[in-house]
């Protein structure tokens, strides 16, 4: 069975690549067996994986809101767009569970010129400065030109103290994010060049999935009982994170949320983060 990727290529249909995300949703093996059972009866040649996507997610839904919420992490993050900003504070809620001091938004002299820096951190004797690449679009990729052009920053910014954490910090590393992938030769220069990359599913064993689920960080935008509209709200009051929300329960209040509609969303919060 021939099945059409998002990029336009066309593949073969891979039964235990569904399954592994279905896996991942949290739905259990009697779930997942009867999700696939019922994609695998309504696909046809040509079909493109968003199709698919859309059905499983469907039908994860009518089994469990969390199941699906964790299924659609991926076009949650996403939705943390369009300019990418509330991205930059999510990355920067990540790092601050691992034990980082975080700052957003700075601006840095360098030894030639001034540098919008997204996020810089401190942990030990490490202080890093983090550039985010947000993409709205899941099929762009950050190619080599984002290291090579992030690296000269970093330099210019190295180069002098900066006032971040104390009077005169050294920053010593430089970290890329993004939400998509990076291409080979990105990883390839970013790797000879000293700079730490982060992406969905880079490193492999220690990426922006794996934070997220490891650790129960999941971005509000990927829960499925609250419309767009109310997400966007919810980022404007700084809840970022699905456990920030389930804390402070009063912010679904503030956006004229009924209390029927408050308990199912709560109820799908507290799933997700294995708070039941």
């Amino acid at each position: 069975m021939k099945v059409v990727k998002n990029s336009g290529h066309i593949v073969d249909f891979d039964r235990n690549k569904l399954k592994r995300s279905l896996e991942k949703s949290g739905a259990d093996t009697a779930t997942v067996k009867n999700v696939l059972n019922k994609i695998e009866k309504s696909l046809y040649h040509g079909i493109s994986t968003k199709q698919i996507y859309k059905q499983a997610f469907s039908l994860l839904k009518k089994e469990a809101n969390a199941h699906a919420a964790r299924y659609n992490l991926r076009s949650g993050l996403r939705q943390l767009g369009p300019a990418g900003f509330f991205f930059e504070k999510f990355i920067s809620r990540l790092y601050s569970f691992e034990g980082f001091e975080t700052k957003t938004n700075l601006t840095l002299k360098g030894k030639c010129v001034s540098h919008e820096i997204d996020i810089c951190l401190k942990k030990d004797n490490t202080i890093a400065i983090v550039e985010c690449k947000f993409h709205s679009n899941q099929n762009t990729h950050s190619d080599v030109k984002v290291p090579m052009y992030i690296l000269s920053r970093y330099n210019d910014v190295k180069a002098v103290t900066q006032p971040v954490f104390s009077d005169a910090d050294t920053i010593n590393k430089c970290v890329i994010v993004t939400n998509n992938r990076f291409t080979t030769d990105a990883v390839t220069f970013a790797n000879c060049s000293g700079l730490e990359l982060l992406s969905w599913n880079y490193p492999p064993e220690d990426n922006i999935k794996t934070k997220i689920d490891d650790n129960f960080l999941f971005p509000v935008t990927c829960l499925t009982t609250l419309s767009m509209a109310e997400k966007e709200k919810l980022l404007i009051l700084d809840i970022i994170l699905v456990n920030e929300l389930i804390n402070n329960s009063e912010s679904l209040e503030k956006l004229g949320i009924s209390s029927n509609r408050m308990k199912n969303i709560l109820k799908e919060a507290s799933e997700l983060c294995n708070y039941l």
